[in-house]
């Protein structure tokens, strides 16, 4: 990468060195590579927001409530939204989870949607500030677009030497893919700070959790009875020796008192 009055280390002469190095003491033009000022929260923060919801519902209604979540993201009822992650599990343990990202307007709705008839157990909400990574990107983009440009116009030049148009082109593309990288990474921070994450956990209520735990233990008990009887043989088994080896040893011992008295 080149910075500031760095010397471009090339053959023939060393004609783009000197070529870059008066290049460093001209005017900067301005990039058109460099971002566009992200769009700000309208209290002028950078903060990407997450919110964690926890939905008790009945158990029956748990993937209906999740098919109908789903479908007011994909149908964009609520504003522009994007599926992120679905899951979920049945059995004695029934819960789904849906995490989507949408745009702010569009939140609360879609939580009180998929709220609607239940109760909320809990739910969080976390903001991460990117105003110094918007900040940094937005200052990387400027310092690579400008180098761009200087490269850009030294290639036009037709007075330098093989070597000296090999190395700047290998300059150029390391530039330019640093660019891109950065530019992708400031339209993922863009993207972050306009939309909000919100994931919902679809769970039974406390009591039907612990009805399943019951119906769970009733199903085990077989299982757990078997169990218990095989440990117990095991542990009769290893015992009888142990007896027999005791009762002999006591034998000796009372029958050598005997002798004694």
């Amino acid at each position: 990468m080149i910075a500031g009055n760095h010397v471009l280390r090339l053959g023939a002469g060393g004609m783009l060195a000197l070529l870059l190095a008066t290049g460093c003491a001209r005017h900067e033009r301005g990039s058109a590579g460099a971002s566009a000022p992200a769009v700000r929260n309208p209290d002028g923060a950078m903060l990407a927001y997450e919110h964690d919801v926890e939905i008790l519902l009945e158990e029956e209604a748990i993937t209906t409530r999740l098919k109908a979540s789903q479908q007011a993201c994909t149908t964009a009822r609520f504003g522009d939204c994007s599926v992120l992650e679905i899951s979920q599990r049945g059995g004695d343990y029934p819960r789904a989870s849906l995490t989507v990202r949408i745009a702010p307007a569009g939140v609360e709705p879609f939580i009180a949607q998929a709220a609607k008839g239940a109760d909320i157990g809990s739910r969080n909400t976390r903001a991460e500030d990117l105003a110094q990574a918007v900040g940094d990107n937005d200052l990387l983009q400027d310092r690579l677009g400008r180098e761009r440009d200087r490269l850009l116009e030294f290639q036009q030049r037709r007075d330098l030497a093989v070597a000296d148009m090999i190395a700047l082109s290998q300059q150029l593309a390391q530039v330019e893919a640093q660019l891109q990288a950065a530019q992708q990474e400031g339209a993922q921070h863009r993207h972050r700070i306009d939309t909000q994450r919100v994931t919902l956990e679809f769970v039974p209520p406390g009591g039907q959790s612990g009805r399943g735990e019951i119906r769970q233990a009733l199903r085990d008990f077989t299982a757990t009875l078997a169990t218990g009887t095989a440990w117990t043989i095991r542990a009769v088994a290893f015992l009888i020796p142990v007896g027999l080896a005791l009762w002999v040893l006591i034998s000796l011992i009372r029958r050598w008192r005997r002798r004694k008295a």
